[in-house]
């Protein structure tokens, strides 16, 4: 084995790793969610230059931890409620440490048939947790702007090649072309994917939306099978969910295709209260969604679903004589990466450790927690512009100038974390719900902490 360095050897460095790590997590609820100014400063001594010589891996790990743990943002605690951001489930985190340390690359079955098995079990439970039936393709990605991007891709190869195109082999140049519809809410990461897939970001059709932010069927342009239709389950701003068995009937009718952007969303078909709120998602071509969200594991994870499994293949595998040829699935032929984490292991790890029962109850508690901000809230005085369905909350306390005195105080003050936002014009706060450890004691210091502050700007 290399020489690790001075009195380090693995065990060694591994075990400080665990005791800091297991130190860090104890010490959130007692934490700042924001950095201070202390704190930040000191992240100038990663800025040195690189030695001549190497540093023993005990003093880098103690630098790592000593800087730059007390200038994280604290999403892995119970009062960060920005960007819709999961904490991570202790199983989810400890699975991720093993799998660290096998370090597979789960490209090919023959490179790792430990990670390709469970890849083939997780695949399995979330088809069945969604209501999608065996045919449906799966794959393990970054995240839901990968997700949404290969989506597009298996898109594109289906459409194109009903009009006798290979656009696989022969590219966009002269291609026929295809129309993409979204709603006027689309999430940026949906425009960032149709950049991606060669579809430009301002050559969409926008359909009009209603005051939740869900696109409204019955005002669908004409479809036609050259229609690729992006709707969303889980508005971004009010968690709204567009009504997608209607979208589906429409464009079935029509033979377009339907893909749904449901990074966070999609995880309410997992709640026995909130699934009717996505019906008509096994209707679609395609789904995406995030697994570091909703389902609390780390960074950084994200899943693929498209019905026509030949068309995801197609537009993502990759062929070489070095590279086995058998039948049975490879992981790296349904995505955009090849050489790639095994990322179902956490996955696996969490859903075998919640059950259906609690993940049903994990996605409904984040919904409970976040009525209970938004009535403790209304209660002290504060606009709540949305309706809650889901784990987001929009707020306002005023004038835009006030709300956006109010978030930047927030953010300075340390108690909790909420995002600013615009909505219909106006300037608004934003509280997403999202992480396993937040009790209903971090929603009430939390609401406590932001009415203070509320009521100290004029």
């Amino acid at each position: 084995m290399n020489d690790l360095g001075e009195h380090s050897s693995v065990e060694e460095l591994l075990s400080d790793a665990s005791e800091r790590a297991c130190r860090y997590l104890e010490g959130l609820s007692g934490q700042r969610v924001f950095p201070g100014r202390d704190e930040l400063l000191r992240l100038s001594r990663f800025g040195e230059a690189l030695p001549e010589n190497g540093v023993t891996p005990s003093k880098v790990l103690a630098l790592l931890d000593e800087c730059g743990s007390p200038a994280t943002v604290a999403s892995a605690g119970g009062r960060y409620f920005g960007f819709v951001t999961g904490g991570s489930l202790p199983i989810a985190l400890a699975a991720q440490w093993l799998a660290a340390a096998w370090d597979q690359n789960a490209c090919l079955r023959v490179m790792s048939p430990v990670s390709a098995r469970i890849e083939d079990i997780t695949n399995s439970w979330l088809r069945d947790l969604f209501g999608l039936s065996d045919g449906w393709a799966v794959g393990f990605v970054t995240g839901a702007t990968m997700a949404n991007f290969s989506a597009l891709a298996a898109a594109r190869h289906a459409l194109l090649a009903r009009l006798g195109w290979d656009v696989e082999a022969q590219g966009l140049f002269g291609a026929p072309s295809l129309r993409v519809v979204v709603g006027e809410d689309v999430h940026v990461s949906m425009l960032k994917a149709l950049a991606l897939a060669g579809f430009g970001r301002s050559r969409v059709e926008k359909v009009p939306i209603d005051a939740q932010g869900r696109m409204r069927a019955d005002e669908l342009p004409p479809l036609d099978a050259r229609t690729i239709v992006c709707a969303q389950v889980g508005n971004v701003n009010t968690g709204a969910c567009d009504p997608i068995d209607a979208i589906c009937e429409r464009s079935q009718e029509a033979g377009a295709w339907v893909h749904v952007d449901g990074a966070f969303g999609l995880w309410a078909r997992a709640s026995s209260r909130r699934a009717h709120l996505v019906r008509g998602i096994e209707h679609a071509q395609s789904l995406a969604m995030d697994c570091h969200k909703w389902l609390n594991v780390p960074y950084d994870c994200g899943v693929v679903f498209v019905r026509d499994e030949p068309a995801l293949r197609a537009a993502m595998s990759l062929q070489a004589a070095y590279l086995p040829s058998e039948s049975a699935r490879q992981p790296g032929h349904y995505v955009p990466d090849a050489s790639r984490r095994a990322r179902a292991i956490e996955v696996w790890a969490a859903l075998l450790s919640l059950g259906k029962r609690g993940l049903d109850e994990m996605i409904e508690r984040s919904c409970r927690l976040a009525a209970r901000f938004a009535d403790g809230l209304l209660g002290g005085g504060a606009q709540i512009l949305n309706e809650v369905v889901l784990n987001q909350v929009l707020v306002s306390f005023g004038t835009d100038d006030r709300t956006k005195r109010v978030i930047n105080a927030v953010q300075e003050d340390g108690t909790c974390w909420c995002g600013g936002t615009e909505w219909r014009g106006s300037a608004a706060m934003r509280i997403s719900v999202s992480c396993w450890a937040t009790t209903e004691d971090d929603i009430d210091a939390s609401i406590a902490a932001i009415l203070h502050i509320a009521s100290s700007v004029a």
